[in-house]
């Protein structure tokens, strides 16, 4: 399930939570809207923590490797008055 299909589960839930008035009467209709809503916004959640866990890559490179570049940069903390 994709962020549309998250998207999906929370405007359904939110539909049958809200504006849905039929009595069924074992199944109380806005638990099951809140439900979905609330398994909506969950997968929606794990889904984004997903994809940034994914963006991330590590890379290492092999200090004997003669083509590895090592480039340090120094930032001065110091303010641009001071000689």
């Amino acid at each position: 399930m994709g962020i549309g299909g998250s998207i999906f589960l929370i405007a359904i839930g939110a539909i049958i939570a809200f504006a849905v008035d039929v009595q069924v009467g074992w199944l109380d209709l806005q638990v099951v809207g809140w439900v979905l809503m609330v398994a909506g916004a969950i997968a929606l959640v794990l889904l984004l923590i997903n994809s940034n866990r994914r963006r991330t890559t590590v890379t290492s490179s092999d200090p004997r490797d003669p083509r590895a570049v090592r480039q340090d940069t120094y930032e001065s903390t110091l303010p641009d008055d001071r000689i």
